[in-house]
């Protein structure tokens, strides 16, 4: 995969800085999704790390009050990895969060008012990159009025939104910018963002808005990152899910590999399950899923629930679990490792893996 030339932005600061543009690897990013309090802050610390352990490189968190600039900050003090604050309409909260150690904020120019130009230069000034987000959804009234009343594109709209932003950043001289246009068409998406990246070498953060469910979400974002990264465009991504951040991050993984098979990480085959299923493939592989991401050899590992296809594919994998009647079976590299109970599954394919992890 060979990415369009874009500059290079970091996102934090340290050895825990996240490069992007400039060709360097694509990185991933969720958003939290639940709101939170200080009791809670060790607890999603711990996530967030399995989160970057899975894959993820930042997390971002909507802002929308002052309560929650100072969770963000204290959350930010229990974490290595980049914290994200999203902050629509009230700038003196954006302002707030530039006083915390966030390694980037995320604004929508078209609601934050006639504010946006101190937020850049104290973002600036304070070595915090903004990402400046153009969504369909939030179009100034005089561009929208040209989609409805002149019949200007909405693909056309959207860039026109992003350059009158982009202007304004570089009149005022501010270096580190990340853009994100985004819109719920996957045809919107993918005209949209072919049109911006002939148009600047500012990184770009690429999704599909409000996807959907899992299902969906994952097909529709499929779909357009697969089609946008494979001609070179993108340098952040996001799948936006109707569900968890760990599920984001899971199809994230999957369509960068997809287009770069070369990424090394666990490749799961798992069956759908049928009325021949002895061992609950569903449940287990649900389990185990967040583990085998956070794995960083490259290998294959099957998890089938029955004696028809089971047995072969668990053979053809680095690993393989397959029921038996009331018993799995574990295969290694081809060949029958050991025979248990349904019940001791876990605890047998915790070992195998941890096994496996040394000879790879």
């Amino acid at each position: 995969m060979v990415q369009r030339k874009s500059r290079r932005t970091l996102i934090g600061k340290n050895t825990h800085a996240v490069a992007i543009g400039d060709q360097a690897p694509v990185a991933i990013q969720t958003m939290w999704k639940e709101p939170f309090a200080e009791s809670d802050i060790k607890t999603i610390a711990a996530r967030i790390q399995s989160l970057n352990a899975m894959g993820c490189e930042m997390v971002r968190f909507a802002v929308p009050d002052e309560d929650t600039v100072l969770l963000l900050e204290k959350l930010a003090t229990h974490v290595s990895v980049p914290l994200v604050a999203d902050v629509h309409f009230d700038y003196k909260i954006a302002l707030r969060c530039l006083d915390t150690p966030i390694a980037k904020i995320r604004i929508n120019p078209g609601n934050i008012g006639n504010h946006f130009e101190e937020v850049a230069k104290k973002a600036s000034d304070r070595g915090i990159p903004i990402r400046i987000g153009i969504n369909a959804g939030s179009l100034a009234h005089d561009l929208q009025q040209k989609v409805d009343s002149l019949g200007l594109s909405l693909s056309d709209a959207l860039v026109e939104a992003a350059e009158r932003e982009l202007e304004q950043c570089e009149r005022w001289n501010i270096p580190s910018i990340v853009l994100s246009i985004k819109a719920s068409s996957l045809d919107t998406t993918i005209e949209v963002n072919r049109k911006i990246a002939q148009k600047t070498t500012v990184p770009l953060h690429i999704g599909v808005t409000e996807a959907g469910p899992l299902i969906a979400g994952v097909t529709r974002s499929a779909i357009a990152l697969y089609t946008l990264l494979s001609e070179g465009i993108g340098d952040t991504i996001r799948v936006s899910l109707s569900d968890s951040p760990e599920n984001e991050v899971i199809a994230a993984r999957e369509i960068l590999r997809t287009v770069d098979p070369s990424q090394h990480g666990i490749t799961v085959i798992s069956c759908p399950r049928c009325g021949r299923n002895s061992f609950d493939t569903h449940s287990f592989t649900e389990k185990w899923l967040p583990i085998l991401y956070s794995l960083k050899t490259k290998a294959t590992v099957a998890i089938m629930g029955c004696m028809v296809n089971g047995p072969g594919e668990a053979r053809h994998a680095d690993l393989g679990i397959t029921g038996a009647g009331n018993k799995v079976l574990l295969f290694r590299h081809g060949k029958l490792l050991r025979t248990v109970s349904i019940d001791l599954a876990d605890i047998a394919f915790s070992e195998a893996l941890s096994l496996l992890s040394k000879t790879l």
